[in-house]
């Protein structure tokens, strides 16, 4: 029915539900979906304004239905969608109206735990069932961000019912990017490949011009659109958020949208009925659809200029054995200290200067501004480490863009240690990607944005843990996700050694072995008890209880050090090493005394 309906006609749809609850009833702080059961009345007068404004379509009150971001049982999720269903269906009754399942995208991680690709897929699968036997013959996959899950769950719904109709909906940034990074032509080409999905298209992240601008020179080959953009920006008043007043802005840019040949439009966060009765007036859905006549301006991409690829890259491919070193950034502004120290790298061959990004959870220099200073003054390869504690994605993608224009090509992606218990009152972990989701997005930099000079990607390796071999698992899809090399936590016990030939005889994978050298027995009782990720054997620690002086525990650590170096060579594809206390004069010693 509702294929025969586009064949002739715009189909216009409703617009918010969630920002537009909250403003007529001044609830901003509760889950639109919960009142479903709570304030059904309220959700049932939405949909029926909707409709006296002129849409065909509505949409179920269901977006965010789920037990996974609402952490309810499914019993209790199941009650929500059947009420957000059956207002659907009162408020269309003797109507020529559509009503839609709303789903949206389900997160992959909650808190800093990742969620199993299976548990997500068979929410989805929950979800969806719940809807197929009440006869729904038409689905809305709203506001995502990529691909994944979809195909699978579309393809689900059509070896159920191949009658259903179904429209997956991306949200974008302004810039023309979905928040993991992904170009609108990427997902054009994505899901033209998909058999399974009826119509696409766009909304929320941004507002009705901006998607105008991402769609006009875009060639659509008749395939069945969507858009839906929010009302604008919005700004933040009293701790509400507030959309401009704009409907007949609003309505003006949607008609620009549909002559693009646009045949299912809409609104997201911020419109009300107001704006689709503006919208159908301006639209005249139900003529008979003239699509004007465009000429598809395809601008020439600007090729990035390639820079000569650094040398730390170069040996990496190439398989030669390299040295890495890396250093502390200062917690202070003084940094006489690290660039003298990499000044004194450069000039006993090391490749390149590894940067930590605030380890522990406490507040260093930002390791890509001083690796950017670093490879500028000195000349010398640096990998910064980039954890994703403390930025989102916007923070990142910035972060790494600023990186780029100062000429750095390699980073190290890490999720972060955490902020320390006593800290969390005052400092707050960001998380919005973990360091697998991040490498994933930065391999979708090189190929959207750094497509003629990519940044090698590099993953962190802790062979020190209890199952070993689940890291290694773990590094398999890192490098699946676009690793091409990976430094270990610092390496001593023999079960780490045991498992380095598995990590390096791994397809497409470099592997640095860590190499930490101790300064003294209390040094090596702390990294022991008190670091995440190290294990020194006892019988390591307790070297240390001989030595008199700070000069013969020295000594010691350079002498385990290189015993350990000598020992793992074989089995790695180069060394890291990771100074102690800036005592970059113990690190060039046993560089020496392994003759590299």
């Amino acid at each position: 029915m509702i294929r025969e309906y586009l064949k002739n006609n715009i189909l216009i749809t409703d617009g918010a539900m969630g920002t537009y609850y909250a403003e007529i009833t001044g609830q901003y702080s509760v889950v639109p979906e919960m009142a479903n059961i709570d304030d059904p009345e309220t959700i049932e007068k939405i949909h029926k304004e909707y409709i006296a404004a002129g849409a065909k379509l509505i949409k179920t009150n269901t977006f965010s239905a789920n037990s996974i971001i609402l952490d309810i049982p499914r019993t209790e999720v199941e009650k929500l969608i059947v009420a957000g269903l059956e207002i659907a269906n009162r408020a269309v009754k003797d109507k020529n109206v559509f009503v839609a399942a709303s789903i949206g995208p389900i997160p992959e991680m909650i808190g800093k735990t990742d969620l199993d690709q299976a548990v997500v897929i068979d929410e989805y699968k929950f979800i969806v069932d719940i809807f197929l036997k009440r006869n729904v013959k038409i689905f809305i996959f709203e506001t995502f961000s990529e691909f994944a899950y979809l195909e699978k769950i579309t393809e689900y719904i059509k070896a159920k019912d191949d009658s259903v109709f179904i429209t997956t909906q991306f949200a974008t940034t302004p810039e023309g990017f979905t928040r993991k990074g992904i170009s609108i032509n990427r997902i054009l080409d994505k899901i033209k490949m998909s058999k399974s999905i009826d119509a696409y298209g766009f909304n929320c992240g941004v507002g009705p011009a901006h998607l105008f601008n991402a769609l006009k020179n875009i060639d659509f080959d008749n395939d069945i659109i969507a858009v839906a953009p929010n009302a604008g920006y919005p700004e933040i008043i009293h701790e509400r958020t507030v959309y401009v007043t704009n409907i007949g802005y609003f309505a003006e840019r949607m008609k620009e949208i549909s002559e693009l040949g646009v045949k299912i439009l809409g609104g997201c966060c911020g419109t009300t009925p107001a704006h689709i009765e503006k919208l159908v007036s301006l639209i005249k859905p139900e003529q008979a659809i003239v699509i004007s006549k465009r000429e598809i301006v395809t601008k020439a991409a600007v090729p990035l200029k390639a820079k000569n690829g650094d040398d730390f890259s170069r040996k990496i491919q190439d398989n030669q054995f390299v040295i890495a070193v890396e250093l502390d950034p200062p917690f202070n502004a003084d940094t006489q200290i690290i660039m003298k120290n990499a000044q004194i790298c450069k000039n006993h061959g090391v490749d390149v200067i590894t940067l930590a990004d605030s380890p522990m959870g406490r507040a260093r220099v930002d390791s890509i501004m001083l690796a950017a200073k670093i490879k500028r003054e000195v000349g010398i390869e640096v990998i910064p480490h980039i954890c994703c504690r403390d930025k989102n994605i916007n923070a990142l993608k910035s972060t790494v863009l600023a990186g780029y224009i100062e000429h750095i090509r390699n980073v190290l992606a890490v999720t972060g240690d955490p902020v320390a218990m006593a800290d969390k009152n005052d400092i707050k972990g960001v998380f919005n990607l973990n360091s697998l989701k991040f490498i994933e997005f930065l391999s979708t930099m090189n190929k959207e944005i750094f497509t003629q000079d990519p940044i090698h990607i590099g993953g962190a390796l802790n062979l020190n843990l209890a199952k070993p071999e689940e890291e290694l698992v773990r590094m398999q899809k890192k490098v699946e996700m676009g690793a091409e090399f990976f430094l270990t936590q610092p390496i001593f016990d023999e079960r780490a050694i045991a498992f380095l030939p598995q990590a390096k005889n791994h397809k497409n994978v470099r592997v640095l072995g860590g190499i930490m050298p101790l300064v003294s027995y209390r040094n090596a009782q702390f990294l022991n008890n008190e670091v995440a990720g190290i294990q020194i054997p006892e019988k390591i620690i307790n070297q240390f209880i001989r030595c008199a002086d700070k000069e013969e525990a020295e000594n010691l650590g350079i002498e385990i050090a290189v015993e350990l170096a000598n020992r793992i060579k074989k089995d790695v594809h180069g060394f890291y090493f990771i100074t102690p206390f800036n005592r970059v004069e113990m690190i060039i010693k046993i560089i020496r005394k392994l003759g590299l």
